[in-house]
């Protein structure tokens, strides 16, 4: 115990005074821990800016499935960035998105890019997206070969069909419309899909459509510079002499769409095309298989009948062969015969004849007809070419337009040098039927039916009157005569039966009658042996001739004698 503390007792007056002691302490050590952590944070800083990649903007349509701070950015499904704020562009329509890439992935901020929303999606082209369904939605991206840096990217709304560096190459497409196709569409080489469609847009002029196809490689090769591209979308149904043909590419297309290639006959040894090349998608197989239409040429027809049925795009044969289409159907007005003749104007392929064409244009070259065949078919005209609307399908009532020679056609003036070329026209066969049915018809309508319904009305009252009189006046003496006639045969069957004294009187005459008979027959006999006995008379019968006396009989020989 030490001495300046002593024991207390009951008295606390006694207890010793506290005695403050100081040790030596410096206040440098109070701000150890506060520098201690500003270097720490400033490290970690320091390390977070040297990893960290660069930040970038994105823009959408909507927000939807993003939230700041937890929606990942991946490539391959490997996470190469967050999203750091969502936030509206100034003038509100589109969402920004600013994204923090990380240091591995600062070749991602390019020009080429290309980044979107994956959520679940259910299209034409199937179900995506489905995993998002639990892991919520994220922001993809695909880089291309660029090297110019970009901050600022115009998200997709729809997910790219391919991505940058897959094997096959890319084509255009032109055609008229778009049909059900759509983006995600496959493309079939013999029915087996060996691509897609990427993209389409509408051509800047508005009178056709662009699509982008990809072709996966090694099909891509299939692809040469003479193939065909069809559309394959839908069902083709086509009803003809071998009957009812449904054709179609698969399933898919039917409900999402489809486009298919072929080369033609003749174009299995054409080079494979080069990607980018551009080639024409036709509207069926039929029509992009067909061997190639060379130049159009416009004619012009004039009908002086009803063309209903006849419309736009209905075929045009010649001699069975179509060789063109209808590209219009108008009215037209005759100030002489106060009538509205409709004119047909066609564009027709003189190419599609064949061997018929080439001889028809080295004919034409020998008249001096270089340019086209308007003085051959001015010879022709003359022998009888007429074009007629003629009936395609009966249940529908379309017509078409067939080119034909017919006999006994009047001759019509003809001018080669009118353009477009117009062909004389002839009424066809069903037209004439309609026009003598309609004859018919109106002469039905000129026969008095109401007039004949009178009399026949009068006729029949007469008949009834008559008929009235004959059941209360005539039948009823008919039936007293019957009556009468009954009596008579009655009378006639008994003087008739049994042993009545005319029976035996008629069996006496018939019997002498017999007898005459067969005595007539006797001298009709004696007549033809002896025709003079008319002169001379019947001479005496000649006597008798004795018969011959009977032969003894013979006496039989004694037993036991010799003959």
């Amino acid at each position: 115990m030490p001495d300046d503390i002593k024991p207390s007792g009951g008295d606390t007056d006694d207890l010793p005074e506290p005695v403050l002691r100081r040790r030596g302490f410096s206040a440098l050590w109070i701000w150890l821990i506060p520098a201690l952590a500003a270097i720490v944070g400033a490290g970690l800083v320091v390390r977070s800016s040297l990893e960290a990649g660069p930040t970038i903007t994105i823009s959408f349509q909507t927000g939807e499935g993003l939230e700041a701070g937890k929606t990942p950015v991946k490539y391959k499904n490997v996470v190469i960035g967050v999203v750091r704020r969502i936030e509206l562009s100034g003038n509100r329509d589109r969402v920004e998105v600013r994204v923090d890439l990380h240091k591995n992935a600062a070749s991602f901020a390019t020009k080429d890019t290309r980044f979107w929303v994956v959520r679940p999606r259910i299209g034409l082209g199937g179900v995506s997206g489905v995993d998002t369904l639990f892991s919520g939605a994220f922001i993809a991206a695909d880089v291309g070969d660029s090297t110019e840096e970009r901050k600022d990217f115009l998200g997709l709304e729809i997910p790219p069909s391919v991505m940058h560096g897959a094997p096959g190459k890319s084509f255009e497409l032109y055609s008229q419309d778009l049909g059900s196709i759509d983006v995600g569409s496959p493309v079939y080489y013999r029915r087996i899909q060996v691509g897609q469609v990427t993209s389409y847009k509408l051509n800047d002029n508005g009178k056709g459509v662009s699509l982008h196809i990809f072709s996966d490689a090694p099909s891509d090769h299939f692809v040469t510079k003479a193939t065909r591209f069809w559309n394959a979308s839908g069902v083709d149904v086509s009803l003809g002499a071998s009957g009812l043909k449904l054709n179609t590419q698969s399933l898919a297309t039917v409900i999402a769409g489809g486009i298919g290639f072929e080369d033609p006959a003749d174009g299995s040894d054409s080079p494979p095309a080069p990607a980018g090349s551009s080639f024409e998608l036709f509207g069926n197989q039929a029509t992009a298989l067909l061997p190639p239409d060379g130049e159009p040429s416009y004619i012009r027809m004039r009908f002086d009948q009803l063309v209903r049925g006849l419309a736009v795009d209905a075929p045009v044969e010649f001699l069975g062969v179509e060789i063109g289409h209808v590209v219009s159907v108008n009215l037209d007005y005759d100030e002489h015969t106060q009538r509205f003749p409709t004119l047909v104007e066609a564009v027709v392929y003189w190419q599609r004849l064949g061997l018929a064409q080439t001889k028809l244009k080295a004919l034409a070259a020998r008249h001096g007809d270089d340019h086209d065949l308007s003085q051959t078919l001015g010879m022709l005209v003359a022998h009888g070419l007429r074009a007629q609307a003629r009936t395609g399908n009966i249940l529908t009532g379309q017509l078409y337009v067939g080119i034909d020679f017919v006999r006994g056609a009047p001759k019509v003036a003809y001018n080669p040098a009118v353009r477009p070329l117009e062909i004389p026209t002839q009424r066809g066969s069903l037209s004439q039927l309609q026009e003598r049915l309609d004859s018919i018809v109106a002469k039905f309508e000129k026969i008095p039916f109401d007039r004949i319904a009178n009399h026949l009305d009068e006729t029949i009252g007469e008949l009834t009157t008559t008929l009235r009189q004959v059941n209360t006046d005539v039948l009823p003496e008919f039936k007293g005569t019957l009556h009468g006639v009954n009596k008579t045969l009655g009378s006639a069957d008994q003087a008739l039966s049994g042993d009545s004294t005319l029976q035996q009187n008629l069996g006496q005459t018939l019997q002498e009658l017999q007898r005459m008979a067969r005595s007539l027959r006797v001298f009709s006999d004696y007549l033809s042996r002896h025709p003079e006995a008319l002169l001379r008379g019947r001479r005496a019968d000649e006597p008798p001739i004795p018969e011959p006396a009977p032969a003894p009989p013979a006496v039989p020989p004694a037993s036991g004698s010799k003959p």
